[in-house]
């Protein structure tokens, strides 16, 4: 029996378009870092193409398989987590690109820092999209936690061991913000690591989950970032205190006469800009056990 790869690299594909497959597969197989197997996973079996595309490339390390029916992305990702064999996941989008050396910085970085589970990088989006540029170290990025996804999950390598010991795993009441749940799960058992360098292409397209669930993950998102209140109510409020929104209210759009200001989860209605009338708090909900 061969010995286990440093690395699985687990990609879900799911009606891909072809030539972003195409793209997305020659970028992992041109890493500078090899000791990996490359697990693809089709959700959707009716799909021959991506059959084609995905046997086109001669490659070992290349282990395919389909699900017999649509599982979803959360059951898919599950599928390849339980499959992988190495010491780190790399973790892959069907239609993005990974550069050169991500997988060989993230894993040096690992290999260094045994107290980090999770290691991501800075991020752009192409064709005409924004640079992401998360911040790079563990406390920063768990109190930007609290406001979203501030370790970019496609460009992430997780040390497979800390899933396995806590029992964590891709939840589908999530999807499509599962990746989201994942970092909060995980945010009690180990640290993160952003790189401060661009290693990954973020194809931002209007197909893409993002744009095509947007209603679905805004509400996912937002159920999460209340549970993550809940969990942990330190960190949260030191992150919203840092994002207050105050919105000014002029009679003819001169004299001052309400002023809004919204910090954190809490909400406070002033007559003429100094005297508080009005406090709400947004409701709070159980961390899911």
């Amino acid at each position: 029996m061969t010995s286990s790869p440093k690395v699985s690299v687990l990609l879900p594909v799911y009606n891909t378009h072809p030539q972003h497959l195409r793209e997305c597969i020659a970028s992992i197989l041109s890493q500078t870092f090899s000791d990996f197997e490359f697990l693809i996973l089709n959700d959707s079996p009716e799909n021959t193409e991506l059959d084609a595309i995905v046997t086109s490339f001669d490659d070992p390390r290349i282990i395919y398989k389909k699900n017999e029916r649509n599982l979803g992305i959360s059951a898919s990702r599950n599928k390849l987590l339980d499959a992988a064999r190495g010491e780190y996941l790399a973790v892959m989008d069907h239609d993005d690109i990974s550069l050169p050396q991500r997988f060989e910085k993230e894993v040096a970085y690992m290999d260094e820092h045994p107290e980090i589970g999770v290691c991501s990088c800075w991020v752009d989006s192409f064709p005409d999209g924004p640079e992401f540029h998360f911040p790079e170290r563990d406390a920063e990025i768990k109190k930007l936690l609290m406001a979203g996804c501030a370790v970019k999950h496609p460009a992430a390598m997780i040390r497979k061991a800390v899933l396995t010991q806590h029992n964590i795993r891709y939840e589908e009441e999530y999807s499509p913000a599962e990746d989201y749940c994942l970092w909060l799960r995980l945010m009690d058992h180990t640290r993160f690591h952003n790189i401060q360098e661009v290693l990954f292409h973020y194809r931002w397209h209007a197909d893409n989950t993002t744009h095509h669930q947007l209603n679905r993950m805004s509400a996912a998102t937002h159920e999460l970032q209340l549970w993550a209140h809940e969990k942990h109510p330190v960190l949260y409020d030191a992150c919203w205190y840092e994002r207050t929104k105050t919105v000014h209210i002029k009679l003819f759009k001169i004299i001052p006469f309400l002023k809004l200001i919204k910090r954190g989860n809490k909400t406070t209605l002033c007559l003429f800009n100094h005297i508080p009338i009005i406090e709400f708090t947004e409701r709070r909900q159980k961390w899911p056990k």
